[in-house]
């Protein structure tokens, strides 16, 4: 289905490699996902936007790239965590629901790596469909390739999502091919939080919907992009975490990929708070659901992988 070749993925990932690594050794560094062609890709002349009263909103994001965000190596886990921000796959919220985030993961001795990734809505993005999925897959090589250099385990790397980036991760998560010459790395775990999991009319959120596959999908893209159809048995273990009056995001659908994941006999956890709504980052200032990172710290620390079984 990607037209991304191995040879750009591996070019790219040379490149960084043999050039890059200077900048690569810090805290906070911001890496690019690809440093020669960039899939998907046509300059339109379009520009990056930016906005930030409450949060930080990226849109309109022309280069990807990732932010690392280490712990000290003395508290390092060996876990990494490719985060993935929300925004209806029409902007970010970078901070909100990115780098807040990862220096929660920080505290934890979690490495993290926040991913500014490419919105289908720009002009500039070639198959829009397909695209941030691309750029996620490609965070995912980053992070392996550059294992040692920042404390992380190569069997221990997962992704996380928000809202609209909880689908690209349960994407990432169900949507990779298990072959020795495709190059494309399945995530060790998934951490969904509010996540967009389907396309279904009926319980999906209609604006990510529409960015990712257009006004009018044909029911091939549909049953594709849900995300609940997907699951087989080589789906990594997962944690959902939902309030049940999101309003943006129905519950429906953190239920329905939990119950396709026991059906497959795939290691999950989900935790529902009554209330919340939908997009609260760490809420802080809710008592009872502040609790949630809490339960995903606990999770992480009874977490089977695979190089442990």
């Amino acid at each position: 289905m990607f037209q991304c070749t191995v040879m750009q993925i591996r070019s790219g990932i040379s490149l960084l490699l043999l050039f890059s690594c200077h900048f690569l050794t810090g805290q906070n560094e911001i890496v690019p996902l690809w440093t020669e062609e960039v899939p998907h890709f046509r300059d339109t002349g379009e520009d990056e936007e930016r906005e930030s009263e409450q949060i930080l909103w990226i849109s309109n994001v022309q280069q990807p790239d990732l932010a690392v965000y280490l712990p000290a190596k003395r508290n390092a886990t060996g876990i990494g965590v490719v985060i993935c921000p929300g925004g209806g796959y029409q902007g970010l919220a970078y901070d909100w629901e990115g780098s807040d985030i990862a220096k929660w993961f920080n505290a934890k001795g979690i490495a993290a790596f926040v991913l500014k990734y490419r919105l289908p809505v720009s002009n500039s993005v070639l198959v829009k469909h397909e695209t941030p999925l691309l750029d996620a897959q490609q965070a995912m090589r980053l992070v392996q390739a550059h294992a040692d250099r920042w404390n992380v385990d190569e069997s221990k790397i997962g992704i996380m999502g928000f809202s609209a980036g909880g689908h690209l991760a349960s994407t990432a998560g169900t949507h990779f091919v298990m072959a020795e010459d495709a190059d494309i790395v399945r995530p060790d775990f998934m951490i969904l939080i509010y996540p967009v999991i389907s396309m279904n009319h009926n319980f999906t959120h209609m604006g990510s919907r529409e960015a990712l596959l257009g006004q009018d999908p044909s029911p091939e893209m549909i049953a594709l992009y849900s995300n609940e159809n997907q699951i087989t048995t080589a789906t990594p273990p997962t944690l959902l975490i939902h309030s049940m009056d999101d309003q943006a995001v129905p519950v429906k659908n953190s239920l329905v990929f939990y119950e396709g994941l026991i059906e497959k006999d795939v290691q999950a956890e989900m935790h529902l708070y009554p209330e919340g709504g939908h997009g609260y980052s760490l809420a802080l200032d809710d008592e009872h659901l502040s609790t949630w990172p809490d339960r995903m710290n606990e999770w992480l620390k009874q977490l089977k992988f695979e190089n442990e079984e």
